[in-house]
Formats: C-alpha cells, structure tokens, sequence
C-alpha cells in the first residue's frame, strides 16, 4: 500500500467517524411518545409508556408532579371505587401502603384519625387501597413511579403557543418550548388541564357551556333558580354597597349582567379555587397571611351572610391524615372566585399567571378576613384562629398550593363527544376505554342579581348517573382530519355537564394509561390514532386490570 493512499485512506476514515460522532443538539430530543404536562394523568401515561416497551419523556410546565392529586386534593372525589383500575388503582394501593407504616402518623395517631371518608373507609384493607391522604405522600408516589420506570422529565417547559409546532400530512412532528428545546416524537400525549397542545395543533375544541339543544340535554347552558346543592343563596341578602341604594354600585364580585335563558349557552366556565391543606396542630400550622392586596371590602357580601344567620363556614374542612384538611368550597360564598376565570382557557401565559394570583389574593384575603375581622361572628371567628396553613407541605411555596383547581378549560370535539346522554345510560357507549360514576358535578358560573333585586349564584349542578358508565375511545381523540397521532386524556371530548363527572383525578389517571397504550399500538402497526384495532386495544386494557364496562365494575370491588 503506497504512503499517497495509506494517508488518504487514513484522512476518510477519520472524517467519516467525525461525521458519525458529531455531537448532537443539547435542545434537541426525540422518543417515542412525547407526553405534556405534569399532570396524574401524564405520570401514568409515561409508565404505561415505558411498561410497553416504548421510549418515552415527558415535557412538564410543573416543577412539581402530580397536578391536582398532590397539589391539595387529597380528599378524593372517586364516585364508585370499583371502577377505578390499573395504574389509577395502583396509586391508591402505594398510598395505602405508606399509610400502612406507624411511621407516616407524624401529627396524630391512626387510631385518632379514624377510618371514614366519602361515605366509605378511608383505608380499605380488604382492596389495599387509601383515598384520603395529604399533598406530599401523593407527591411521593408519583415520584417513585418515574425514579422506578426511569422517565426522563423535563421540568418547567413551556409550550411555544405561537409558533412552536410543526405539522406535517396531519401528524404532529415536534413542538418547542419557550427555552428552546425541540421534542419530536411518533405521538403525542397532551396531559395538560389547558390543552395547550391540542390547540396549537389545531385540533377543535369548546370554552363554556352547550346550550341544551346542541347535544339533547337538560343539564347543560345557564341553569338560573336550579339548586341541586347548597351552593347558593338560601336567604334574600341586598347586592348593593349601601343597602336598598342601586346606585351605590354592587358589593365586589356580583355581576350587573342579566342572567339568560334556562338552557343558553355561552362562553363562561364554572369556578376555581385553590384545594387547601389546613392544619389545627399548633406545632405544625402557619396563621393565615394577610395578602398585599387585601381589600376586607371585597368580603362583605360574606358579612351579611352571616349576619342572615349562616353558619356553615366549615362543613368541607374535610379531614385528612395528620390533622390536616383539604379545604374545598362550600356555600354560596367560599374559596370559589366565582366570574373571575372566563379568560383563562385561552389566556397567555402571562395573563394565565395574573389569574392565579388573583385567585391566590382572594383566598387568602378570605381566610385572612373570616380569622380576624370583627364584621364575622365570634364562633366563627375564634374557631377560625385555631387552623392555619400546614407548615410542611408546600414548603418552597409560602405553604400554599402550587396548583389552581382548573376545574375546566378547553374540551376537545373529538371522534366522539360524551354527554349526560352516556353519563346518564340513555345510549349504548362505543369503544369504552375507562369508566366514571361521579355526578355530573358544576360550580357556580356566575353570580348575579335576581329579577327582585336579591343577590343569587348560578351554575351548581349536580346530577348522579344511576350507575357506573364508560368512556368511549372517541373521547380521548381528535377526528382524523385535523391530528392522526395525538391522544387527549384530560381535555377530552365531552359537554360540559358531562365533564363534571369525568373531570376526577381518578379518571384522568385511568384514561391517560388508556391513551398510552393505544399510542403504543399505533406505533406498533404504524397506524393513526384513529386506526387502532379496538379489539387489541381492548385485550390490552383488561390484561392490565383497567375497568371499562359496568358488568366488570362489579365484580372488581
């Protein structure tokens, strides 16, 4: 071999490894399914990922995981607990475990704490399964579930909602975030309360309430004088700032806007709050903030509640593990900002950002007042000074909760949109993929004044399905002109009335293991989303205990 073609040769080999060990981009990353968000629902859709075999990241917004089911719900809405399978259940059953180890009763003992909630045991024994439990231990569990799988996260990622999605032939095939980084996947999960993603992918959706007549309900639209919980004003309290004087302005947070028609639609959606971990244990609370914009004004309406002889200020200070509470709105003036939210499914994230803070303002004004302003009664007021917030969650937070309860956003049209006809068993559902059987359950929607000139609230609904009911594939997919590989397990296809009963952690936890094991079929046999042989699919939902028809509810107890 002459020195001419030794060199030569030499000189190829190395450009050709050069060119084969070029370091990739730092902000450029690929895997099989592309999950977003850092809700339950994206925490079991990656392990379902990586359990079947597939690549797998999830592109979080949250720093923390777990959305709602660590961020204060700990008291969990669960409807009928035979319905809830799989990976949904498994969690369950790793909280009870925890609470299976004297060592979790820091705050009190379990004998103290008892063993009712919800109508039911809190720790169910026979099922090995607990429902009730506090913000960190829910944290914890889905924690493990990534350290366990191995799951790549990347936290606080956000979406680029203006140009950070490219779509090709109907498929999704990257999106970036505000940092930079570039995901590309063969599908894509949104697991966001928003539908960030399915939006920017151009996928139909709805913000608000049908009216009646689009899906043949009764339940859905304005819902004025239908009081089905205690949710409203029981008494004729005066609006006005200066009693029996209109022209003195409303009191904060009661609407000048005439209420319409029974059964109208329109574009507002059911309130928010924030689920809060109170705590009465001297050694473990923080008293209550007093917020930079405190306004004790903006809480009068709740004074004169009050003085009409309301008493009901802590009857959802639902109580859980180590005399702590998840505090949820109850009454017909609470922790809900009713009509503050309208914007926020469509909102920047900036303006996303001022919404949560108001909230966070609100409540925190609210707590502030009802613990020490001396318009509320003494009772009221000197078992109030007893809690606090709980010093040990939400410790790099100001022992708040980190996150808002979106209790609805955008919803998906989708293959198929379930309704109260489904929830309510007046049709036959296609394809189930999961179950619910909570009540069509809706906060108020907007607060206003009633044609005598009283102040009223609008929206409560709650209506119980008879029995268990499924969910349809359709639900949890786009139709198949507008995106073939992205599954929605979250914002899902649904009216609003019937998103009320599916909107439970539970669910959302069921139906994001659904959609990542349809996502993995799809890959499998190289198909759409809307492709996937629903035999398969449904072999591998029984296979991995996920309960889907009313007849198997029954038997998986």
């Amino acid at each position: 071999m002459s020195k001419i073609f030794l060199i030569a040769f030499m000189a190829f080999v190395f450009l050709f490894s050069s060119c084969d060990n070029k370091p990739k981009n730092p902000n450029e990353f690929e895997a099989d399914i592309i999950i977003y968000g850092g809700t339950s629902a994206a925490v079991v859709s990656a392990v379902e990922a990586v359990k079947s075999g597939k690549t797998v990241l999830v592109v979080s917004p949250d720093t923390h995981l777990g959305g709602l089911s660590s961020g204060g719900l700990g008291f969990t809405d669960t409807g009928n607990k035979s319905t809830i399978g799989g990976l949904s259940r498994e969690f369950y059953h790793r909280v009870w475990l925890h609470y299976n180890d004297s060592a979790a009763w820091k705050w009190q003992k379990h004998s103290e704490f008892g063993n009712k909630g919800q109508g039911t045991v809190a720790m169910d024994g026979e099922n090995r399964t607990m429902w009730i439990f506090e913000p960190h231990v829910a944290e914890q569990v889905f924690e493990d579930f990534v350290v366990e799988n191995k799951i790549t996260v990347l936290r606080d990622e956000w979406l680029d909602r203006s140009n950070g999605l490219v779509k090709e032939n109907g498929q999704i095939v990257s999106f970036k975030t505000l940092s930079g980084k570039t995901f590309s996947g063969k599908m894509f999960i949104d697991a966001t309360y928003e539908g960030d993603l399915m939006a920017v992918a151009g996928v139909s959706y709805h913000v608000g309430r049908e009216a009646c007549s689009v899906y043949n309900e009764t339940w859905n639209g304005v819902q004025g004088e239908v009081f089905q919980h205690g949710h409203h004003f029981k008494t004729k309290i005066d609006p006005y700032k200066i009693p029996g004087k209109p022209e003195s302005g409303l009191l904060y947070g009661i609407s000048s806007e005439k209420i319409a028609a029974n059964c109208t639609g329109d574009t507002k959606i059911q309130a928010y709050c924030f689920r809060l971990c109170m705590s009465s244990n001297p050694d473990n609370l923080v008293p209550f903030p007093k917020p930079d914009n405190y306004y004790p004004a903006n809480y009068e309406l709740l004074g004169r509640v009050f003085d009409a002889g309301w008493r009901e200020w802590f009857n959802k200070f639902d109580l859980i593990p180590n005399r702590k509470t998840d505090t949820n709105n109850h009454g017909p003036f609470s922790s809900d900002f009713i009509g503050m939210n309208y914007d926020y499914p469509e909102a920047t994230y900036e303006r996303r950002k001022e919404i949560i803070r108001e909230h966070e303002d609100y409540q925190k004004g609210l707590l502030y007042y009802v613990a020490n302003d001396p318009r509320v009664p003494k009772e009221i007021h000197d078992e109030m000074q007893k809690w606090g917030l709980a010093k040990d969650e939400f410790p790099d937070n100001g022992n708040w909760s980190r996150q808002l309860y979106i209790r609805e956003a955008r919803r998906m049209i989708g293959v198929y949109v379930t309704t109260e006809n489904d929830v309510l068993a007046k049709r036959e559902v296609p394809q189930p993929v999961g179950m619910g059987s909570y009540a069509m359950d809706s906060h108020n929607v907007q607060r206003y004044v009633t044609s005598e000139g009283f102040v009223q609230d609008e929206g409560d609904i709650g209506v119980d399905p008879k029995a268990p009911y499924s969910i349809s594939y359709g639900s949890i997919i786009p139709k198949k002109e507008e995106c073939t590989n992205l599954l929605v397990p979250v914002c899902v296809s649904s009216s609003h009335i019937a998103y009320g009963s599916i909107r439970m952690e539970p669910v959302f936890m069921i139906l994001g293991q659904s959609a990542a094991m349809a996502a993995v079929l799809a890959i499998d046999n190289k198909v759409g989303v809307q492709q996937v042989s629903y035999e398969l699919l449904k072999e591998k939902l029984l296979k991995a205990g996920q309960v889907v028809i009313a007849s198997q509810a029954v038997l998986t107890k």
